[in-house]
């Protein structure tokens, strides 16, 4: 009753002028990035973060988890009309939906996305608002070894599960850590590695990095690849699914809601892993899994679904624990942070119309989604003609200017620059920057809880196996990468079967 009476409280928050603007902003912003291949939802919203200061916090947030949520439709649509996945999420859709298209059933599949992905998010926007303070009120007990450990195994579960390459993306999250050392020591106040220069007495600033590698780095990346949309665009006749569409769907929907909304939880799942997962769990249960890749609809209604529910979860460990499960998450989070407001056990008591206010604003944008998606998504398809240099050309502006209004100092557009700079070769050598980035953001949270912990053992590190909590976290750790390295030996051996190969090969493709 008291999640109910609190949610009610949200939606007060939420039906401001303001506010709704800001949710119908961020869908909508969300569905066309989703749509335009090569700019996804991590490199939008590091582009949006200086915004985020002149404006509630309340606002901030409700908009960029629009753009999150709203993009895992928008990539729906060149995943079924062009075999594009405008989002890595949806490109388990492309095999199904796309043979749809070329059978004239564009318009079906893409309706039946829209409807299972305003059904599988809406459920896990209930099960947020019921589980939520639960996690909040279990968290309360962790202490600084619990914390360090959690942060711990965030690194580690996107570096394993999330990335093509282990070896890489620990190098990756390495070199954010290192970057994250910059400036102030947490503990005794010194500076470290500012090489005396006052422009980093204070430490790198998230921003500049963020939309540097995202934003800087993904638009060289994506126009040297000329990444456009050649090819015929498929047609759309009707949009609604017909009664036997609804039929097949119904429990293909169903089970990628259950699915998914456990994967967005855990971190380094996701859209990709969920939607992955779901797409094997309907081939399995299929009487005729041969229809699979040949215009089966339950390929793409159980994978929508699943990826939005999995994106409306990966908010319970953001705002509870403060652990972000992907890099548009940790984008969020530092979102959050510049507003000095850190997500956490205590985020509920301390920021309730911050946090109910969040997941109401999903039930009205989810709302919204459905309404733009069905009748205008026609309109969509159009933009699917905009060239990715025009693109590029605009965005670059924006970060150049939206990095300088920060703080008008020189120095944060030279390190958007270089960090541009550098994911750009990051990318080029088959490094990702979603490590590095959420390695950045957690790792000063790390360093602190680290080093208390440290202080309370008396350097022992022992403190975080004798802890019934930490020394649990710290056991999944030692089982994830024990894992990843019996997976990596299976691999070399042609063995590999496993959801992690699978999730990487995907990636990969």
């Amino acid at each position: 009753m008291d999640s109910l009476t609190n949610l009610m409280s949200g939606f007060g928050v939420v039906f401001t002028p303001e506010n709704l603007l800001f949710v119908f902003l961020g869908v909508t912003i969300g569905t066309i990035i989703g749509v335009l291949p090569g700019l996804g939802p991590t490199a939008t919203i590091a582009l949006l973060l200086p915004i985020t200061y002149s404006i509630t916090p309340e606002a901030a947030i409700m908009m960029l988890a629009g753009v999150y949520y709203g993009s895992m439709y928008g990539g729906t649509i060149t995943s079924v009309l062009l075999r594009i996945p405008g989002e890595a999420a949806s490109a388990i859709t492309a095999l199904d939906g796309y043979e749809m298209t070329k059978q004239g059933r564009g318009g079906p599949a893409l309706g039946i996305a829209a409807i299972g992905s305003f059904i599988g998010g809406t459920i896990a926007i209930i099960g947020l608002a019921l589980i939520a303070p639960a996690v909040a009120a279990a968290a309360l007990r962790f202490g600084p070894p619990e914390y360090a450990a959690i942060t711990i195994l965030g690194l580690v579960l996107v570096t394993y599960l999330g990335t093509k390459s282990t070896v890489k993306s620990v190098i990756a999250a390495l070199f954010g850590l290192l970057l994250a050392a910059v400036g102030p020591d947490p503990i005794q106040g010194t500076s470290r590695f500012s090489f005396d220069m006052p422009e980093l007495i204070s430490g790198l600033d998230l921003v500049a990095i963020a939309m540097g590698m995202f934003g800087i780095g993904e638009i060289m990346y994506n126009l040297e690849k000329r990444l456009t949309s050649s090819g015929t665009i498929g047609t759309i006749d009707r949009i609604l699914p017909t009664k036997q569409d609804w039929k097949d769907s119904r429990g293909p929907i169903a089970r990628g809601t259950i699915l998914g909304f456990p994967i967005g939880i855990l971190p380094g799942g996701g859209g990709v892993m969920s939607s992955l997962a779901s797409y094997a769990v309907e081939k399995k249960v299929a009487k005729d899994p041969s229809r699979f890749g040949k215009g089966a609809i339950e390929g793409v209604a159980g994978p929508e679904t699943a990826n939005n529910s999995s994106s409306i979860s990966a908010f319970i460990p953001l705002l509870t624990l403060g652990l972000p499960s992907n890099a548009v998450l940790a984008l969020i989070l530092g979102a959050l942070m510049m507003q000095d407001i850190t997500p956490g056990p205590g985020m509920i008591d301390e920021h309730p119309e911050l946090f109910w206010g969040v997941i109401a604003s999903m039930f009205i944008g989810n709302l919204i989604l459905l309404a733009l998606n069905l009748p205008f998504v026609g309109l969509f398809v159009q933009l699917l003609r905009v060239r990715i240099g025009i693109i590029g050309g605009v965005a670059l502006l924006i970060t150049l200017i939206g990095v300088y209004t920060i703080s008008y100092t020189q120095f944060d557009m030279w390190v958007m620059i270089i960090a541009g700079f550098v994911g750009y070769l990051m990318r080029k050598t088959g490094f990702e920057p979603a490590p590095l980035v959420l390695a950045f953001v957690l790792g000063s949270v790390m360093e602190i809880a680290f080093r208390q912990s440290l202080l309370m053992s008396d350097g022992s590190l022992s403190i975080f196996v004798t802890r019934p909590i930490s020394g649990t976290i710290i056991a999944v750790v030692a089982l994830v990468i024990v894992t990843s390295v019996v997976g990596a030996i299976r691999r070399r051996r042609g063995q590999g079967n496993g959801i992690i190969d699978m999730t990487k090969q995907l990636a990969e493709d």
